[in-house]
């Protein structure tokens, strides 16, 4: 089943976004460094639309796809990471680091869990039944700081949503290299409720989701796994894996972009445009305050 016009949408802007991003880079036209999402576009999609406005998001290094999909901006993006007018962050947070109320990115892998954990609890003081949202890694797990949060959603009962992007690649390991056991088993030992998600079809994980999510703005933390692949480097060249073994995995967009080719071309030239006019905007003038 091919992806409702919207969810269609979104997904397609995110892999122009992303593709985009690339190709900036090998023009020299970019600098730093950045982390694409792509296969992994549906995840951020389907996600968002369980989503309310008081909810808060924390993302991570590859959260390009978190941010579009919360706040269809890729303007704003763009800037930040081009360090142009107009950006979310004045051009000083960059591909990772993005701050917006409600929704906040960094690069530190794990240091978004407490950070999450503590959100969880004002929400469920100040606003019940608004939950945090945390996007991690597979890679993620090897950090001592996520068994902490979850200890404490646990305990404390918290709004916790912690949304896995298990691709199964942590930079340039494989997980299954570095990680033992399973996060399903992880999550049991913390008395956490786990659910692995293996379809592409957004509407179809919002309703498998949906009643989960309920038990969540009720304080019953959940761990949604996802399994994704990888189909990008792990930044902007440093793939360890060969063209062979990245061809060989599933990927979403040929069908999507065959079922709607008209939706596919103008979400493409809308990201052509978006390039476009930034790349001409001047550079962003840093104002504190």
């Amino acid at each position: 089943m091919p992806p409702t016009p919207t969810d269609a949408s979104a997904m397609l802007l995110i892999r122009h976004f992303e593709t985009a991003l690339l190709e900036l880079f090998a023009r020299g036209e970019l600098s730093g460094t950045t982390h694409t999402c792509l296969g992994q576009e549906y995840v951020p999609v389907a996600v968002s639309g369980l989503l309310e406005p008081d909810d808060h998001v924390l993302s991570n290094h590859r959260g390009h796809g978190h941010y579009l999909a919360r706040f269809d901006d890729p303007e704003g993006l763009l800037a930040e990471i081009m360090g142009r007018k107009g950006a979310v962050c004045q051009g000083v947070g960059g591909s990772q680091h993005l701050y917006r109320p409600g929704y906040l990115s960094t690069g530190v892998q794990g240091e978004s869990l407490p950070v999450a954990a503590g959100l969880a609890l004002h929400l469920r003081r100040q606003r019940p039944g608004a939950l945090a949202c945390a996007y991690i890694g597979d890679g993620t797990w090897g950090e001592g700081a996520v068994y902490e949060a979850l200890n404490i959603a646990a305990l404390w009962q918290l709004p916790l949503l912690v949304v896995v992007e298990h691709n199964g690649i942590a930079q340039s390991t494989p997980t299954a290299r570095a990680m033992a056991g399973t996060i399903a088993g992880r999550a049991a030992a913390f008395g956490i409720a786990h659910t692995l998600v293996t379809t592409t079809d957004p509407a179809r994980i919002r309703a498998g989701l949906a009643p989960l999510v309920a038990r969540v703005r009720a304080g019953e933390p959940l761990i949604a796994e996802f399994r994704v692949p990888r189909l990008g480097p792990h930044s902007k060249g440093d793939d360890t894996r060969t063209a062979e073994q990245v061809a060989a995995m599933p990927d979403w967009y040929p069908a999507a972009a065959a079922a709607d080719p008209a939706l596919d071309r103008a979400q493409r030239d809308r990201v052509a445009e978006v390039v476009a006019e930034v790349s001409a905007r001047p550079l962003a003038e840093w104002t504190h305050g």
